[in-house]
């Protein structure tokens, strides 16, 4: 592979992660507003209904982008466009009809789910999604065309695009949808229905942007197959193509996401057998699945954005069996998600009381159990980004099935811990912190267990864990001094002076932190320059 080919990767692989971390940026803040317009049973039956539209989508096209890049990146290396072109077609067929089945099976089955997860009016917002699987089948497999093409541009705007109108039209749908509704009672499933709209509206949107570009780009297309007179392979070769390269992604993706929904339907069936009220079951899931997921969610998902964009290059050091440049760069990946992950842990946890306070004023009576679900379970921003990142690790030194194996384990144990503790004891919500903290835990340890193992590499746990833990507990302690001292001198709990105190003591920990790091030589310049993305900065 020639050079200019790898900066290309890199470049691409670069500009996708920068748009994975802008498009999370914006899904963190429209969020805010539209779960306090919601109130906590919209978000709890919103967080529901996402939970299984996941599952429908990630069995019916989530893996199309990779099938499909993967599957034309191999004919077009060959100039092989007409096969190209035809994997294209077929895969387009394959996704709109597997799309088209999710659809009408969450449509139509939209109030069987409802009643086997115990949640009055999650009908109404499974049924917007329905629709949404369709249109996402047919916009992964034109985001595939181009990513194999190795032209990463094109899904990146397209992402920044379709969160934009999903932001807007989300909190403007949920607004008005909870304003019309008459019956007090329906205004949850109403507002869960609004905020589904956006998903729907976003999705169609970064579809057309894909039309339009297949038409601006049909002149270079047809002159690209007018080159090439040769077809080698016949429908059914390229659907039993395009089925084994889904399949493993589908079965690892489908584990995840299970996880996810289980623990919505274990909570929701095992509080209604010990006659726990519905509503206050619906609440609290919500404040779980909205408040509390959604900023455990943010740090973790911008460490690993960051992180594939140093990945493509793992892939190709492995490839040309370049082990030692493999195992420098697993341990800079590995170091720049830590050097995040960690101090967004311990920040979470010291200032959980103005975050809940200043960004979810609609809480209320639920503020208290927000804050302290954030408090227990932040360490799960640390064990996800391990869990994660060392999955993309193994899948990039070609070891597919083995972290597919660790999160069925995880799974496994997982499932059992949640409903254990949900039915043999009070925990409550508290329960799916546990289990939020202990499956990635496990994935984690197994995974880089393995990674040590197949790939040759040694965890620096002091390097990585210990020396950014002392610099974020310096950090944390700052942080939480200048906080509670400065509302001790105001005296007044007064939103307003959360949100100045809370900033002041944000910009505290920043400096603390920078100098900390620096002073436990926790990172050198050197390091800090090989860093993906940050090196763009000091450059």
């Amino acid at each position: 592979m020639s050079d200019k080919i790898k900066k290309s990767i890199v470049i691409q692989g670069s500009i996708l992660a920068m748009a994975g971390i802008i498009s999370k940026i914006i899904g963190f803040i429209y969020r805010i507003p539209m779960a306090n317009i919601m109130g906590n049973t919209g978000n709890g039956l919103y967080s529901v209904a996402f939970g299984i539209y996941n599952i429908a989508l990630t069995m019916s096209s989530y893996s199309m982008p990779i099938a499909v890049s993967k599957l034309m990146s191999e004919r077009l290396a060959g100039k092989r466009y007409k096969d190209a072109d035809k994997v294209f077609k077929r895969a387009l067929l394959f996704a709109m009809t597997t799309g088209l089945i999710a659809c009408l099976v969450l449509f139509f089955g939209a109030g069987i789910i409802a009643g086997i997860y115990k949640r009055e009016g999650l009908e109404r917002p499974l049924r917007v999604l329905a629709p949404t699987v369709f249109v996402v089948a047919m916009l992964g497999t034109c985001r595939g065309y181009f990513q194999g093409h190795r032209n990463m541009v094109p899904t990146a705007i397209s992402q920044v695009i379709e969160q934009i109108i999903n932001a807007i039209v989300s909190v403007v749908a949920a607004g008005v949808f909870v304003r019309s509704c008459s019956d007090e009672a329906l205004t949850g499933s109403y507002g869960a229905m609004g905020g589904t709209m956006g998903t729907l509206a976003g999705a169609t949107a970064a579809l057309l942007i894909f039309v339009m570009l297949f038409i601006a780009r049909r002149g270079e297309r047809k002159s690209e197959l007018s080159g090439d007179d040769v077809v080698t392979e016949d429908n059914a070769i390229i659907f039993k193509c395009i089925i084994l390269t889904v399949i493993p992604v589908i079965i690892s993706q489908t584990i995840y996401q299970f996880g996810y929904t289980l623990d919505d339907f274990l909570y929701g069936n095992i509080l209604a057998l010990k006659n726990v009220d519905k509503t206050f079951a619906t609440e609290s899931q919500g404040v779980f699945n909205t408040q509390y997921n959604q900023m455990i969610n943010l740090p973790v998902a911008i460490a690993t954005a960051m992180a594939s964009a140093t990945l493509p290059s793992v892939v190709m050091s492995f490839t040309n069996k370049d082990y030692d440049r493999v195992k420098e760069k697993i341990d800079m990946v590995f170091k720049t998600n830590l050097l995040i992950a960690i101090p967004s842990c311990i920040g979470l946890a010291v200032l959980a009381d103005p975050i809940m306070a200043v960004l979810f004023a609609g809480l209320r009576e639920y503020h208290g159990m927000a804050t302290m679900l954030l408090m227990t379970g932040s360490s799960a921003v640390v064990f996800y980004t391990l869990s994660t990142i060392s999955t993309s690790v193994l899948q990039g030194c070609n070891h597919m099935r083995v972290p597919v194996i660790h999160s069925a384990i995880s799974l496994v144990i997982h499932g059992l811990i949640v409903g254990g503790l949900l039915f043999f004891t009070d925990l409550g919500v508290y329960a799916l912190v546990i289990g939020n903290v202990t499956f990635p835990l496990l994935v984690c340890i197994l995974n880089i267990r393995s990674v040590k193992t197949l790939a040759g590499y040694k965890f620096d746990f002091v390097g990585m864990l210990i020396k950014p833990l002392l610099a974020a507990g310096l950090m944390g302690l700052a942080a939480g001094l200048v906080y509670y001292g400065g509302m001790h001198i105001v005296g007044n709990e007064a939103r307003i002076y959360k949100l100045v105190c809370m900033i002041i003591a944000m910009i505290v920990a920043v400096i603390v932190y920078g100098a900390s790091v620096i002073g436990f030589r926790v990172v050198s310049a050197a390091e800090l320059g090989k860093m993906p993305i940050i090196k763009k900065f000091i450059k």
